[in-house]
């Protein structure tokens, strides 16, 4: 399977954490847990297609990170972005699988996949690679190291795919406090679902695809909240009204609303992703995106995980 080079930091980090201890303990300490939100690197550098097919595939497999699973996507392709997607070895598709070990983790079909499945479809590829690090050590996080070594027999591999994960990972060099333990289920899905939403054009007052309709901010917001089991408002103005209104100078969380006007009227709002990021569906002639959340008119941040 093809390799990527990582960064040598984050290796010579990763050489410490291996040498250090077991895997599983390696990606509890580091944020390497299945329920790791997404950093602003992750939002960056990975095509939000695979965003989603990462944490849908990894959640089929408890205890295997999509962060893990999108290192290894890194490697093998950088996400299907390689000209050359055939091996020297015969290996081929965004993920890199030879024709028989493909087959050997193909099944069942996942939703949207290819039938007969192929190595060639990024979602038949994506879940046969988390089929094939559960089966070789990632259930339960028994021996993640294992299981990526079971991928591609190199050490060296091991620590890229390990490297390219905790870049991903919102506890990784991110600015702003770690997700309580508590809300990251709450924060995962409701940032999965507005990653999926990435590249939608913007509509004042869309509620989403679902409803045949674009996304403005709020609704946005609204409809990535309500996909983790939290109602909110349907406008800017009252959603800040809802939930936990943080002091000033309090470090922003992944999962948080920013707003922007005033407390009167709130005329935008975006979801705090990490690292001075936001995601948000700016205005007319856009789509949903990842910026940076400092505007100028930024006045208020909430969490609606934490509501008072």
């Amino acid at each position: 399977m093809a390799k990527l080079a990582g960064a040598a930091g984050a290796a010579l980090l990763l050489v410490l954490i291996l040498i250090a201890g077991a895997a599983a303990g390696v990606a509890s300490a580091f944020g390497l847990g299945s329920d790791s939100p997404p950093s602003a690197t992750a939002g960056a550098d990975i095509p939000a297609q695979y965003l989603v097919l990462d944490m849908q595939a990894a959640a089929t497999c408890p205890g295997l990170s999509w962060t893990v699973l999108a290192g290894i996507g890194k490697a093998e392709s950088d996400f299907g972005r390689a000209k050359d997607q055939v091996s020297s070895a015969g290996a081929v598709g965004p993920m890199q699988f030879l024709p028989a070990t493909f087959d050997e983790y193909a099944q069942p079909v996942p939703p949207g996949g290819a039938d007969p499945p192929t190595p060639w479809d990024p979602i038949d590829a994506v879940y046969a690679a988390a089929r094939m690090l559960c089966a070789n050590g990632a259930q339960n996080g028994t021996d993640i190291h294992g299981a990526i070594y079971a991928y591609n027999h190199s050490d060296d591999y091991v620590k890229d795919v390990l490297g390219y994960a905790a870049q991903y990972s919102t506890t990784i060099g991110d600015a702003g406090a770690p997700v309580a333990a508590s809300d990251s289920a709450v924060v995962q899905k409701v940032l999965a679902y507005a990653m999926a939403q990435l590249g939608v054009p913007y509509e004042w007052g869309g509620n989403g695809p679902a409803h045949g309709q674009g996304f403005d901010c709020s609704g946005l917001v609204q409809q990535a909240y309500a996909a983790a089991g939290i109602s909110l408002p349907r406008v800017a103005t009252d959603q800040y009204q809802t939930g936990k209104i943080l002091p000033p100078g309090t470090p922003l969380e992944p999962g948080d609303l920013v707003f922007f006007g005033n407390p009167q009227f709130a005329h935008h709002v975006g979801i705090y992703v990490g690292n001075g990021k936001m995601i948000n569906a700016p205005n007319t002639g856009s789509a949903v995106r990842i910026e940076d959340y400092q505007w100028p008119d930024f006045f208020a941040a909430t969490r609606p995980t934490a509501r008072s």
